[in-house]
């Protein structure tokens, strides 16, 4: 079909017109990147304080005002098993100043809850992963058990007798219970709390017998002698707790266990910035030292790009389905 001349004009100007407006938003969204951060960066955690992931993300938010001068201020959300604070960064601009630290708490929770008023793949970019580390089985030492198979004998002998606690619905801490049950064939009565704290409290207090707790806030606990120490999650012994058995070790062959840690921002967040904070928190993750002190404490730096990170958390997220769907396991 020819064009007349008028037509093909007003063609090419609208064609010239639209090239210009896509270069200068391109251009918009390099500057903005190169600026950013230009003002304080929030990082909602949407846990408790004092848990690994407030923790975690304290250091990391420390990390990241020094390196890019400006406040990463550390905003703690807890509640509905991670859903209320991770809702408010779905909810966010998408310019990133508003991050979220998440867990496999939320990875666990796209099969777990089904009424959230997000998704999480489709309303957050995945920005840097941050570490990962095993959990500890722990019991109040007025227990009367102190291994997993005298433990697994007297819940078979009494089931419902034994409660467990856990930083809230969906969290490591309680898929981490719901596998040993599934796995174990007993029952255990779950409580859940609004933050990790509060658990281990009414653990060491005696309030509530066990719990599954990340090695890195437990281990002084344990050390201490403030609870038994009865297995550990990972696949080969926790480097700070040598002489505890691992869950398979100890009678649940195939049993394996984590928590990790990572960040996100919400979908829309220019991939200039996105690639800025990853190339950051990759730096932080990866110093000599920083490895070392994690090492002490039981976690270790996990490091990704964001194409990588987000592959890995579909993954997980597929690893917990099957989990969930086959031990049919329930929100409480």
């Amino acid at each position: 079909m020819q064009l007349n001349s008028p037509v093909k004009h007003a063609l090419v100007k609208t064609a010239r017109l639209f090239a210009c407006g896509a270069a200068a938003a391109a251009m918009s969204m390099g500057a903005a990147a190169q600026s950013y951060p230009s003002k304080p960066v929030k990082i909602i955690v949407p846990f408790a304080a004092g848990g690994p992931a407030d923790n975690y993300a304290r250091f990391i938010g420390k990390g990241l005002q020094d390196a890019l001068a400006q406040p990463f201020v550390i905003e703690n959300r807890p509640g509905a098993g991670s859903v209320i604070g991770t809702d408010a960064v779905a909810k966010s601009p998408a310019d990133g100043y508003t991050l979220l630290v998440m867990s496999n708490t939320q990875t666990v929770n796209e099969t777990l809850v089904a009424n959230k008023p997000y998704q999480l793949m489709r309303d957050f970019v995945p920005v840097a992963p941050i570490n990962y580390s095993e959990l500890v089985l722990v019991a109040n030492p007025a227990t009367p058990f102190s291994t997993l198979k005298a433990m697994t004998a007297q819940a078979k002998a009494k089931p419902g007798k034994i409660n467990y606690a856990s930083s809230g619905t969906g969290t490591p801490y309680h898929m981490a219970g719901e596998l040993y049950k599934s796995m174990a064939g007993v029952y255990l009565v779950h409580i859940p709390y609004r933050g990790s704290t509060g658990a281990r409290t009414d653990v060491i207090g005696g309030q509530v017998e066990v719990m599954f707790d990340a090695v890195t806030t437990m281990v002084e606990q344990v050390k201490a002698g403030k609870v038994k120490a009865i297995a550990t999650t990972g696949k080969v012994r926790s480097e700070v707790l040598p002489d505890v058995p691992t869950m398979a070790e100890a009678g649940l062959p195939g049993y394996e266990a984590t928590i990790w840690l990572g960040l996100m921002a919400p979908r829309g967040t220019p991939k200039e910035i996105v690639d800025k904070l990853n190339a950051v928190v990759t730096k932080i993750t990866s110093q000599p030292d920083v490895k070392q002190l994690w090492s002490k404490q039981g976690a270790v730096p996990m490091v990704m790009n964001p194409t990588a990170f987000e592959k890995y958390m579909q993954d997980d997220i597929a690893k917990w389905a099957r989990v969930i769907k086959t031990a049919n396991i329930k929100v409480d």
